[in-house]
């Protein structure tokens, strides 16, 4: 099966699609890159406090143009606001909230995801690609719940939710579900389930770009 074969979703797409199951109340960590665009699709009406692993509790939106504040930045470097309330601490209290489990749900990117819930998400053993790990191991041994936001193949094609992770592992079994741009599954002791399917994908085209199985 060929990628002209699936209709995958837009960044904004995916973004507003994994906001839709963040409860209301929950503190939430977004890794660095595209899960931070989560943020800007909180449902009306829903409070979610956003944690920052550089210091901030009470993340807001993106600043409105001209009003940027230079100091105000999250772990990406992302210019941010911060929503009343909000608090700043330093590096050892943000990673104390990580570690202790007082995060309730954890958004990260991912090269690999395996289908017993291992993560990658660090390394991929290229060397044009510096490893990164961050905050990451982290944020996946004292976190609850942990969602990968992710492309569901390279750019060549090729799988990344696998039966076993080929690259540096970030976690052992710490996934809970994924969402890609084709489908959301979750990760059960059976392996991929599926929660469901992007529109207008079918699953055994979804099927035929994921190494793993993936369990109707």
């Amino acid at each position: 099966m060929t990628l002209q074969a699936v209709k995958p979703l837009d960044d904004a797409q995916l973004a507003a699609r994994v906001a839709q199951d963040i409860p209301d109340g929950a503190f939430v960590n977004l890794g660095i890159g595209k899960p931070t665009h989560v943020s800007v699709y909180v449902p009306e009406g829903r409070e979610v406090i956003y944690h920052s692993e550089n210091g901030i509790l009470g993340v807001g939106p993106p600043p409105v143009p001209g009003t940027e504040d230079p100091e105000l930045i999250d772990a990406s470097k992302r210019l941010v606001t911060a929503n009343p309330g909000a608090s700043y601490f330093d590096h050892c209290d943000s990673f104390s909230m990580m570690r202790g489990g007082h995060i309730d749900i954890a958004v990260l990117g991912a090269y690999q995801v395996a289908e017993n819930g291992d993560l990658a998400n660090w390394a991929t053993l290229d060397e044009t690609f510096p490893p990164a790990v961050g905050g990451a191991m982290d944020l996946v041994a004292g976190v609850r719940r942990i969602l990968v936001m992710m492309r569901h193949v390279n750019r060549d094609g090729s799988p990344k939710l696998l039966k076993r992770c080929t690259y540096p592992l970030t976690g052992l079994s710490v996934v809970s579900r994924v969402y890609t741009d084709l489908a959301v599954l979750d990760v059960t002791p059976d392996g991929f389930a599926l929660v469901e399917l992007a529109p207008g994908n079918n699953l055994d085209a979804v099927r035929s770009l994921t190494e793993a199985a993936i369990l109707a």
